[in-house]
């Protein structure tokens, strides 16, 4: 069993004129504290040891995600520790009981970044922490803070030296949210008393850089106390304040078609690693946003193909696809179930005709058990990890085609307008078929095609600027009109199927037929908007306001 809690800190160290003998900053005290904004009181807990085992894979695949894991013992929450990045100061913090492997919740959540990877052992650190309590006038834990004074070796094949420092620690007590005017007030008083922030996010990413600086200078011939340091070998002479002047002078290559979409491409596959834990845990809105990298991947793809080779590309957008239409079966279920319990709310009581609530959440959570274990199928697959080993080499490797080294505004703007004729098409068909099915399938291709459209427009935002952002903007009103039309069309088809369902059943069937006719009039309101929203955004000045 794991338990989550939300981690908000921040880390201090000394500063060099406090680091006492062999270069450990030892803090003599901490500064006062009581006064610091509410604190009115500062109750020592104690001092605990604390022994943990930081685990990582050989390449270090977590600490360049600025993720650790860890087995500790001592202290009041012994166990295996994972702590994922959140924001500024943020972490969420997973916990659960001790035990020798590494528990299996924690190691799927870590497989988008570990891959096939082992997680070994990477680092020990022993820690003799000096724990206070601020407390307001009510009585009331605010915050911990804590004094550290770290011992740590990196373990594996050659064991290191152990290294030495003290570090303080500001944590909010759980439940005080982000209470920043807090943390700022203990800044203040820890700044005052010789403190700054810590140059390092952690305690692991401190034990490699301090274990590597001592490796080094032992290597050099500077490590041991009394051994005189090795003469420096003689290099290049240091550049002159001319030379350095004249090499940040020089013209720098235009930023290129390909600087802008890879950029972009990057951003989405780091966000489809990223979401790979949230969307484990289940966390809101994490699929919708894993699917929405998927489809703004496979969208760049296409769109920008004169940057990069299709034939390389296309296999990764059909996988694209198939983990879109994975996520999909999960998404689509939420949306829909958003929006029937939306206009079931709308009706007063008295229209609200026999179990409607009952058989809503019925059908709705009967249909999730098999799309939550879809989802979690297709992320346990080595299908999936394939298709990121792909993306990850994609990026290290890209196939670039001529127009890549091209300067980027008019590559790009001519992606989008491309894609833009495309959607003009599309849009005619739609308004020109009477309405019924034929014309909900052509709003259909035309809502596909307008988010192709805008997701081509925030990829060319880098070299297009704000003319790049409103023609976005202009293709988001689109979409969410076609879009509007699309969930009623779903939505329609999943009340005849309740209504079908009640009076099977011999349960009033009249809400969810009144449900539909209220689907139908909306659905029947978006197709009245869009001739004249397609006559504003088609407008020629806001094309040619991209190539401008």
């Amino acid at each position: 069993m794991v338990d989550t809690k939300q981690e908000i800190e921040r880390k201090y160290e000394a500063t060099a004129e406090e680091a006492g003998p062999s270069g450990r900053p030892d803090l003599p005290g901490l500064p006062e504290l009581t006064g610091a904004g509410p604190v009115a009181t500062v109750v020592s807990r104690g001092v605990a040891t604390l022994e943990a085992t930081y685990y990582d894979t050989p390449g270090q695949r977590l600490l360049a995600d600025a993720i650790t894991l860890r087995h500790r013992t001592g202290g009041d929450d012994e166990g295996w520790h994972l702590k994922l990045p959140v924001g500024p100061d943020t972490r969420e913090e997973l916990r659960a009981p001790l035990g020798d492997e590494v528990p299996a919740e924690m190691a799927a959540l870590l497989r988008s970044r570990v891959r096939h990877d082992p997680l070994r052992p990477l680092a020990h650190l022993r820690t003799e922490r000096d724990r206070k309590d601020l407390v307001d006038a009510d009585g009331t834990v605010l915050a911990e803070v804590s004094v550290d004074r770290v011992t740590a070796r990196r373990l594996g094949p050659e064991e290191s030296r152990p290294v030495r420092w003290t570090e303080v620690e500001v944590e909010l007590a759980e439940g005080r949210g982000h209470d920043q005017r807090l943390l700022d007030a203990v800044e203040v008083r820890l700044r005052d008393g010789g403190l700054h922030r810590a140059d390092t996010p952690s305690k692991l990413a401190k034990a490699l850089a301090e274990t590597e600086k001592a490796a080094v200078a032992v290597e050099s011939g500077a490590g041991g106390p009394g051994k005189p340091a090795k003469p420096a070998k003689p290099g290049k002479p240091a550049k002159t304040a001319r030379q350095v002047a004249r090499a940040a002078s020089e013209p720098r290559r235009p930023l290129g078609a390909d600087d802008v979409v890879l950029d972009y491409i990057r951003r989405q596959v780091d966000a489809l690693v990223r979401l790979d834990p949230a969307v484990r845990r289940d966390v809101p809105d994490a699929v919708h946003r894993m699917r929405v990298a998927t489809r703004r991947l496979r969208s760049a793809f296409r769109s920008y193909r004169k940057v990069l080779d299709r034939s390389v590309t296309d296999p990764i957008g059909d996988e694209l696809k198939w983990l879109a239409g994975e996520l999909g079966v999960e998404r689509d279920r939420e949306v829909l179930t958003e929006r029937l319990e939306g206009r079931l709310a709308e009706l007063p009581e008295e229209l609200r005709r026999g179990p409607v609530r009952e058989r809503l959440h019925h059908w709705s959570h009967g249909r999730r058990d098999g799309a939550r274990a879809t989802v979690l199928g297709a992320l346990d697959s080595e299908r999936y990890l394939t298709l990121l080993d792909t993306l990850d080499a994609l990026v290290a490797d890209p196939p670039l085609r001529r127009d890549a080294a091209k300067p980027a505004a008019p590559v790009v703007a001519k992606a989008v307008l491309r894609d833009y004729e495309r959607l003009a098409g599309r849009m005619a068909t739609a308004l020109e078929t009477p309405p019924g099915p034929d014309r909900d399938i052509a709003i259909h291709q035309a809502r596909k095609a307008a988010k192709r459209v805008r997701y081509a427009a925030e990829t060319a935002r880098p070299a297009l600027g704000k003319s790049a952002k409103r023609f976005a903007r202009r293709m988001q009103d689109v979409q969410d009109v076609l879009g509007d039309h699309q969930d009623s069309v779903v939505a329609r088809e999943a009340l005849r199927q309740l209504a079908t369902q009640a009076h099977v059943a011999g349960e009033s069937d009249f809400t969810f037929g009144l449900l539909y006719g209220r689907e139908e009039e909306r659905a029947a309101a978006r197709e009245r908007e869009l001739p004249d929203l397609w006559a504003e955004v088609s407008r020629e000045k806001h094309r040619a306001d991209l190539e401008a």
